[in-house]
């Protein structure tokens, strides 16, 4: 086999490639938007929704978040109390909901290659919003608690969960390419929009 084989083989994986990339945004969807319901993904949330300016206004107390904070896997009454009257937690039932029916609107692809280009499209912009937390939310970097390495671009927990985002933010665009190709292929599309 020469080098130009093996990159002759490599040029065919874009199918299987975009299958993958369609999988890996079915489960990253369905099951973080599934683990929405648990009390811990729900409190892990909050500062991005306090501090965002397109979200804030679904809690109660966004600017209260700092003092109950629950550390993952802790139960602190008080503070669940606190997320309890702060709406926290329908707000991220609501959420989870939202996210796994963009996961299930792109797993239709065989079958409404519609929904899934929508479903696509959909989880671009909820990228670009989750990316915006970078600039809206101060978690997102290392703090200054005496290293001099803090603030950006060094970032937190918090920053790298978000980052991930302009992975998924591309990976959504491919999906909705090829869901789109397929919609074209089948001869599905409509003027209507003229």
């Amino acid at each position: 086999m020469t080098l130009r084989n093996i990159f002759e083989l490599a040029a065919r994986t874009d199918r299987f490639g975009i299958a993958v990339t369609r999988v890996g945004l079915i489960v990253v969807l369905v099951w973080i938007g599934g683990l929405k319901v648990a009390r811990y993904e729900a409190d892990g949330i909050v500062p991005f929704v306090a501090n965002s300016p397109l979200m804030s206004f679904f809690y109660n107390d966004p600017a209260g978040y700092k003092q109950h904070k629950n550390p993952e896997g802790a139960l602190v009454t008080a503070n669940r109390e606190w997320h309890e009257a702060n709406n926290t937690y329908p707000f991220a039932l609501g959420l989870g909901a939202v996210i796994v029916l963009y996961g299930v609107l792109i797993a239709l692809h065989p079958v409404l290659p519609q929904a899934a280009t929508l479903g696509s499209f959909l989880v671009f912009v909820m990228s670009f919003v989750t990316l915006s937390f970078l600039i809206t939310t101060p978690e997102c970097w290392v703090p200054n608690l005496g290293d001099a390495t803090h603030g950006f671009p060094y970032l937190s927990g918090a920053g790298r969960l978000v980052i991930k985002d302009a992975i998924m933010m591309g990976a959504a665009l491919v999906t909705m390419a090829d869901s789109a190709r397929a919609v074209l292929r089948r001869g599905e599309a409509t003027d209507a929009i003229d």
